[in-house]
């Protein structure tokens, strides 16, 4: 597929506008779906406006597409379909089947042939109370499917705490039905009653996946691509920091030895050919104290702490994600310099595009240039992501000196 073709994005969000941004500088036209009217893809490149289950509107898509992507996993599973039968969609739906669901992804990951975190499948707080004896205490406790920045999880330390960490994660889940004694009740009586109420409990059970607690080290994720032609290729390891959740610093080169860096890419590359993936694939994993390696969790598109290649890299993960999808030869991942990605949220904002675009002492004496990059998000909300800068340095250390200096991200 060759520039002056249309990609179409199924969603109108920051990812979407920078792979619109690096794919048009190709000479590739895009058009994106969203519900929102000013979409910060929107603003870059035409909209249908239109929910993303609307059928409708995924057909105009594909009606207008010459190939199409998404740049989130939470795509309806009947558009999904729709689009994969109307249009060419190089990532298919199967990858999407499987990370949009945790059991699924470990199942694909481990077949793989890499390490995740031990883990067991929950659907009732008897079952949770049996795994947490079985994995043994700390876990965390998650829903298997949705949730993103800390949402849909608990960490669990204590047993007194599980009744807790289950309410809390499947809100809705239904209490176990007490138990009818004695002989088989009839139709009318009450224990017949509580036997129905038991089995629709268990029929509408949540599907929870309780995670053996890894104490880690750090956290690193690798973005791997792959072409339709089975071509791989992969960024190097980014080092992560979270705040609240949220991911607040990317670091590259990452602090860990090159043989760990080395070992990360091979895994990475390892799950996006065993799962014959096409585009990005982000891999995120924890580096334990004795240099193991366990996958945390998959994202099948652009992420958020591959930001840094923008500037950094030959090639910049946005710019790979096109060329994969339309079976280019992958671009040269090469880092060009030492990187620190720190990410922009609406408390942050004013100071931020302040700190970027202002000369100072500071600045000028690490040696860091600040590339500033605005998502064109309408409305600034504290945790909301607005957008990054990108601190190019001589040495990593200076570009978390100027994050520290400009004293905008201290809780």
């Amino acid at each position: 597929m060759l520039p002056g073709a249309t990609i179409g994005v199924l969603g109108g969000g920051q990812l979407g506008r920078m792979m619109a941004l690096s794919g048009s500088a190709m000479g590739y036209r895009f058009v994106a779906l969203d519900p929102a009217p000013d979409a910060p893809c929107g603003q870059v490149t035409p909209q249908i406006i239109a929910a993303y289950n609307d059928r409708d509107a995924a057909r105009e898509l594909a009606q207008r597409a010459d190939v199409i992507t998404y740049e989130f996993e939470n795509v309806d599973a009947g558009v999904a379909a729709l689009l994969t039968e109307e249009s060419y969609v190089p990532q298919g739906s199967a990858l999407l089947y499987t990370t949009q669901h945790r059991l699924r992804e470990k199942a694909a990951i481990i077949a793989a042939g890499v390490p995740v975190a031990p883990y067991r499948k929950v659907g009732s707080l008897a079952e949770l109370e049996a795994a947490a004896a079985d994995l043994g205490l700390p876990c965390v406790l998650k829903t298997a499917t949705g949730g993103y920045d800390g949402k849909g999880q608990a960490v669990i330390r204590r047993p007194e705490e599980l009744a807790a960490a289950f309410r809390q994660v499947a809100p809705g889940a239904a209490a176990p039905a007490p138990q009818a004694s004695g002989a088989a009740a009839s139709p009318d009586s009450p224990g017949a009653a509580e036997a129905e109420d038991a089995a629709e409990a268990t029929a509408h059970a949540p599907e929870l996946v309780l995670e053996k607690f890894i104490a880690f080290k750090c956290e690193i994720s690798v973005i791997a691509a792959r072409s339709p032609a089975g071509e791989v290729k992969s960024f190097p390891p980014a080092e992560n920091i979270h705040v609240d959740n949220i991911l607040h610093l990317s670091i590259v080169p990452a602090r860990v030895p090159e043989e760990i860096q080395r070992r990360a890419c091979e895994l990475a590359e390892q799950i996006v050919s065993g799962m014959d993936a096409v585009g990005l694939l982000a891999v995120e994993m924890f580096v334990t104290e004795d240099g193991e390696l366990f996958v945390n969790e998959l994202a099948p598109r652009p992420h958020n702490s591959g930001h840094y290649t923008m500037d950094a890299c030959v090639t910049s993960q946005f710019e790979q994600h096109v060329r994969a999808i339309c079976n280019l030869p992958l671009g040269d991942t090469t880092l060009l310099t030492p990187v620190v990605m720190v990410n922009v949220l609406g408390q942050h904002l004013e100071g931020a595009i302040q700190a970027a675009c202002t000369a100072d002492e500071g600045t000028n004496r690490l040696g860091v240039s600040p590339k500033l990059h605005i998502y064109g998000k309408t409305e600034s909300k504290t945790g909301r992501k607005m957008g990054h800068i990108n601190l190019l340095c001589k040495d990593t250390g200076d570009g978390l000196s100027w994050v520290e200096q400009t004293n905008l991200w201290r809780n």
